[in-house]
């Protein structure tokens, strides 16, 4: 993929790194549409993953990135089944930082809102419900992680209140779910030795204008940066991206994004295939 869409891998060192760049991240993002960058207008452009991935690169501390294993909608299973296959395992094996978003979509998809109306609504039970698989799941994705990535150093981010254009009436139910939710991921990052990132304090100097559509709950790039500085203040080297640093918006559709995943998978499958005849020519050739 292309930088600042799904599945960018920037490789800025291969084969003969000196000695110096050991030290330099391996940076893996994982998670859900912020994990992604997807924009409040369906299209995926550079979110926080990108910008911290840059900002590592600007001060030489960058060797790798990859957010191919995020992607918009996944839920905390589907992002901690989204590290079983084996090219995913072998990418986290060579990661030293891992930044993670998951759990929301376990949350939002139980809340209905009606952005005409500025209304939300949900059922108690189903958010409890919603939460603990949400909670399970992460449980079983550091649990892995542990397995996986053990040179890593992990960040767990935290989610920001996803509706700030409804009617302050309706704000305390659904603000105090993901207060929850955000108190969820803090406790079991810290039980399997992650950082917990709370982005709400950077979000809300200004939600309305980083969250812009209220129908969609997804930031803007301003928005997206304040969630990376969140994060980049917990790194051991903290840094800030200034307003000056950041990259020229170049959202692109969904539709690309799997055209572009599909012509991936297919360069793939044809460099493994051209692997496999290299392996029975490596072993008939000495017969002849």
């Amino acid at each position: 993929m292309r930088k600042g869409i799904q599945g960018i891998i920037i490789l800025l060192f291969v084969i003969g790194l000196p000695v110096q760049a050991a030290a330099r991240e391996v940076y893996v993002a994982l998670g859900d549409s912020l994990a992604a960058g997807q924009t409040p207008y369906q299209q995926i452009d550079q979110g926080y993953t990108d910008l911290i991935a840059a900002e590592l690169a600007r001060s030489g501390n960058l060797a790798l990135f990859s957010k191919d294993l995020a992607f918009p909608g996944y839920t905390a299973e589907q992002v901690y089944q989204s590290i079983q296959s084996d090219e995913a395992k072998e990418l986290l094996n060579q990661s030293s930082l891992i930044t993670i978003s998951a759990g929301a979509n376990d949350l939002l998809r139980v809340v209905a809102s009606n952005p005409e109306q500025g209304t939300l609504s949900y059922q108690q039970r189903t958010a409890d419900l919603a939460l603990n698989e949400a909670r399970k799941s992460l449980v079983k994705l550091l649990s892995e992680l542990q397995n996986v990535a053990p040179n890593a150093t992990i960040y767990v981010v935290g989610y920001y209140f996803a509706y700030p254009h409804v009617a302050e009436s309706q704000k305390q139910g659904t603000a105090k779910e993901l207060d929850r939710l955000n108190e969820v991921l803090k406790r079991t990052a810290e039980t399997y030795g992650a950082t917990f990132v709370s982005v709400e304090a950077m979000m809300n100097q200004a939600l309305q204008q980083y969250v812009p559509n209220p129908a969609d709950v997804h930031p803007v790039q301003e928005g997206y940066r304040q969630m990376a500085n969140a994060v980049l203040s917990k790194l051991p080297h903290p840094s800030v991206i200034e307003l000056y640093e950041m990259p020229v918006p170049h959202p692109i559709s969904f539709e690309e994004i799997l055209q572009q995943r599909q012509i991936q998978r297919e360069a793939s499958d044809e460099q493994a295939s051209y692997q496999k005849i290299g392996l029975a020519l490596a072993r008939i050739l000495p017969l002849a």
